[in-house]
């Protein structure tokens, strides 16, 4: 075993901080990465403070991070897709059985003995898994992926969540040229999501509750950009849309945009409100809409992903802090003061 610095959290109230964790030696089909740059996802935090507890209880002390992108510095006997120097990337996933249904056809997302990148049971050290605020990771090599080399590597951390949450049902649903598009919400997924359906062709229409987020829309590639609690401005695209990225991860009222979907069309869900959303029965019926969720993708999906953002130059717009910052990068994301993305530096991590 190898000890690595990492930042972690003891508690549900405790702020994260500097501490050594084990990793494995490589076995003959692993891959180790040196991380170079981490995102922080939302997910990261709920998790952290044991937000999700009813559906993923936190095990402590928990190292979050499950946007990673870094370097290869040794591969097992038996890896054949990567060599030390590799520019490589880890998601949110870093195991599944491979044998059952899901994982035979490229959704290893829904594997029921899937493991996440951290807070999942270690099957290697026992305990649980380590995530990406630490200086490296050992990950199977089927978990691993390649980056664009014309990528910028602050950039594309955040791919590896908000990228493929919003790609995956941006391509599930035929988003393509001559497509109307809405993504509702401009944070770290809905940017993500802007980006994306602008490259695949989409006219995209960008809902939001702030006026002053209109020129960021307008930048990141939305045609139009629409004041959400504007009653006549939202009338005029009723029943127009075929489809819908709803991005939002605070309380909100769906049917206003489920009511904007043509008929076959549909709205999905990649937010993860906290309370329970209220959807009426008729703003399904008519129309015969389609209301779906959505998480992440399969590892080739994945792949899909990232190479198609190498291709159209697509990184998150991120802002890079320091692992030192991490505390505070947490309370400004809860106050939506982030343009979009925070991306840990992990060079920083070596001064501990």
């Amino acid at each position: 075993m190898n000890q690595t610095k990492a930042y972690s959290a003891a508690s549900a109230t405790s702020r994260l901080a500097s501490t050594k964790i084990q990793r494995r030696n490589p076995t003959e089909h692993d891959v180790q990465i040196e991380i170079l740059f981490c995102g922080i996802c939302h997910s990261d935090v709920h998790q952290v403070r044991n937000e999700w507890s009813t559906v993923m209880p936190t095990v402590y002390p928990i190292v979050p991070g499950h946007e990673i992108v870094g370097r290869v510095t040794k591969v097992g006997t038996a890896v054949t897709k990567y060599k030390p120097g590799d520019l490589a990337a880890v998601g949110c996933m870093v195991d599944s059985d491979g044998t059952c249904p899901h994982c035979k056809a490229g959704f290893e997302q829904f594997c029921a003995n899937m493991t996440l990148t951290f807070n999942s049971p270690d099957k290697h050290l026992g305990g649980v898994t380590y995530g990406g605020y630490s200086e490296s990771i050992v990950v199977d090599e089927r978990f691993v992926l390649r980056v664009p080399s014309n990528l910028n590597l602050a950039g594309a951390a955040p791919l590896l969540c908000a990228g493929i949450t919003t790609y995956s049902p941006l391509r599930r649903w035929g988003v393509t040229k001559g497509k109307k598009v809405g993504v509702v919400g401009l944070g770290g997924l809905g940017h993500m999501g802007v980006k994306l359906a602008h490259a695949l062709g989409a006219h995209v229409v960008v809902f939001t509750t702030s006026p002053g987020k209109k020129d960021d829309a307008l930048r990141l590639g939305a045609n139009e950009v629409v004041v959400s609690r504007d009653a006549n401005a939202m009338q005029k695209h009723a029943g127009s849309f075929d489809f819908i990225l709803d991005a939002v991860s605070a309380h909100h009222d769906v049917n206003a945009f489920l009511n904007l979907i043509r008929p076959d069309g549909t709205l999905t869900l990649v937010g993860a409100p906290e309370k329970h959303l209220e959807v009426s029965a008729f703003s399904l019926l008519i129309g015969r809409r389609n209301f779906s969720g959505s998480i992440i993708g399969g590892i080739a999906e994945t792949q899909e992903m990232l190479d198609f953002c190498g291709k159209h130059n697509i990184t998150a717009d991120v802002e890079i802090i320091p692992i030192q910052k991490v505390n505070e990068a947490y309370e400004r994301l809860l106050k939506a003061d982030v343009k979009y993305r925070f991306s840990i530096d992990m060079a920083s991590l070596k001064s501990e």
